[in-house]
């Protein structure tokens, strides 16, 4: 069974990889894809990832569910700067702190790239605003970043991954918002 699990994590991850590489060709960030998410080789986050695969969810959330929380998101949040949690700071006097733009670009092709990874063939280009819109931690988000990915959202959903995901659009709606 542990090998099983071992190697559905590793494939699953390497998909996720994959797909954010593909999109990141695409939202003009080609570099930001080729390293994405390289710590989840580590250790830490590979281990729990496998011990908590089951292959149709994100073994952190699975993880959160059994024990409350996860070392591996504690870790993976903390060195991958396309989470919008690594730019929160609690002290601060202002809701978190900017985005750059490469991470932004990121941050979306990371998303897409996870439903697409775990919900396969039932990933459609609705799912990821529904999604984000249904957050519960969207208050500890940058407002202008917040605003940038719903606006990335519903045009995804309106017009589909290869009319939104694209350098230009990804730049126009950042520094509409942003700037």
């Amino acid at each position: 069974m542990y090998i099983k699990k071992f190697f559905g994590h590793l494939h699953t991850v390497n998909k996720h990889r994959w797909y954010v590489f593909k999109l990141s060709i695409k939202a003009g960030i080609p570099l930001r894809g080729l390293v994405h998410d390289l710590s989840k080789y580590s250790p830490v986050e590979f281990f729990e990832g496998v011990k908590y695969y089951n292959g149709s969810r994100s073994p952190i959330k699975v993880c959160k569910d059994d024990i409350g929380y996860s070392k591996a998101w504690l870790h993976h949040k903390g060195r991958n700067k396309h989470h919008f949690e690594y730019w929160y700071d609690f002290w601060a006097p202002v809701n978190s702190a900017p985005m750059p733009f490469k991470y932004f670009c990121e941050l979306i092709c990371d998303n897409l790239a996870a439903g697409m990874a775990y919900r396969k063939k039932e990933w459609n280009k609705k799912e990821p605003l529904e999604y984000f819109l249904g957050r519960k931690d969207k208050e500890y988000i940058n407002h202008n970043i917040e605003k940038s990915i719903i606006e990335v959202y519903e045009m995804l959903a309106k017009e589909g991954i290869n009319k939104t995901i694209t350098h230009s659009n990804l730049k126009r709606i950042y520094n509409k918002n942003c700037s």
